[in-house]
């Protein structure tokens, strides 16, 4: 089955035979968990690094900040019979789409600084990365290899 990840939004399975995808990640991240043994994955699709800019967003919908959305994330994926020990964990995004007319909020730099704080706090790597940049991704996960891949203007590559 496949499962499509709106923008703040999250989606995760323990169906090997499942397929994750999340749409137009520019200046959102996009962060994978897969969990090889408990054949357990998930993709979060974040917008915003904080949510002290609306406290009542982030209680009606936690998957749109990073500080309430990560936590989150990762307590579903540990209901589902993930273990932080095992998991493997991939980003992209945080782009700036607007390049020629400059980042004045720099949203995409923030997520992921905000991304990389939460991590280091709570001793999460990091296996790969695609971020920055000014191009919007595509991004994909197959729940029962952990295999997850990009794509942008009819290119596909591995992350």
């Amino acid at each position: 089955m496949k499962h499509i990840v709106g923008v703040a939004d999250m989606k995760a399975s323990d169906s090997t035979g499942d397929i994750i995808v999340t749409h137009a990640l520019g200046s959102c991240l996009g962060i994978t968990i897969h969990d090889e043994k408990a054949h357990v994955g998930g993709i979060l699709h974040v917008m915003m690094p904080m949510s002290s800019i609306n406290p009542e967003k982030a209680k009606a919908n936690p998957y749109m900040f990073v500080d309430t959305g990560l936590p989150a994330f990762f307590k579903y994926i540990y209901s589902l019979g993930g273990i932080k020990k095992r998991l493997v964990v991939k980003v992209a995004g945080g782009a700036n789409v607007h390049a020629g007319n400059g980042d004045r909020f720099a949203i995409g730099k923030r997520n992921y600084i905000m991304l990389k704080k939460i991590f280091w706090k709570n001793g999460v790597l990091i296996e790969s990365e695609d971020v920055g940049g000014s191009k919007a991704r595509t991004m994909y996960m197959e729940v029962g290899t952990g295999r997850v891949w990009l794509a942008n203007a009819g290119a596909e590559w591995d992350l």
